[in-house]
């Protein structure tokens, strides 16, 4: 899978259109779904999955050591917050820093579990720290992304933010 060749799923689709409406609500406008950054989704997703960089300390932010990525434990105290910023830039030719938000990879085994649209937007709102970031609050206030990323998985699901434009366009 490469960016250029990246696709969404039906309940990915159907996450693009609840986020963006519920944006709307907020009178705020749709973000270009980028091809970069859905990969950049994607890959993190099966990362997640395959090889469970998860553990008590280190959140659904982190990555493995079994890829052609830098790995991080990312911990509560955001302490390898450059990891998760640098990950576009280091896997795509999207210019800036991403900016993540992930539900349900928290290392549990679920196997009754899916990761839907409805659930993973749900958990969003319902996390006001995470919120924020879609609705360009608190300290997202004068963000204005210009790019959009998303990917759903198993039992996760994963939006990513950029403030630039995707030079490898949109979906």
């Amino acid at each position: 899978m490469e960016p250029e060749t990246v696709k969404l799923s039906r309940e990915e689709q159907k996450l693009v259109k609840l986020v963006m409406e519920h944006r709307a609500s907020y009178g705020l406008p749709a973000i270009p779904i980028s091809k970069s950054l859905t990969f950049v989704a994607k890959t993190h997703l099966l990362d997640l999955e395959k090889n469970k960089p998860v553990s008590r300390s280190c959140n659904g932010h982190s990555w493995s050591d079994k890829g052609s990525w830098s790995s991080c434990c990312y911990t509560g105290d955001h302490a390898q917050a450059k990891c998760m910023w640098d990950k576009p830039k280091e896997l795509t030719n999207y210019p800036d820093s991403g900016f993540e938000i992930a539900f349900g990879a928290d290392g549990n085994t679920m196997t009754q579990f899916s990761a839907t649209a409805e659930v993973a937007l749900a958990g969003w709102k319902s996390s006001r720290l995470h919120h924020n970031v879609i609705l360009n609050r608190s300290m997202w206030r004068d963000v204005k992304w210009q790019a959009m990323g998303l990917a759903i998985y198993k039992t996760s699901a994963c939006i990513w933010f950029g403030m630039k434009p995707d030079p490898a366009g949109s979906l």
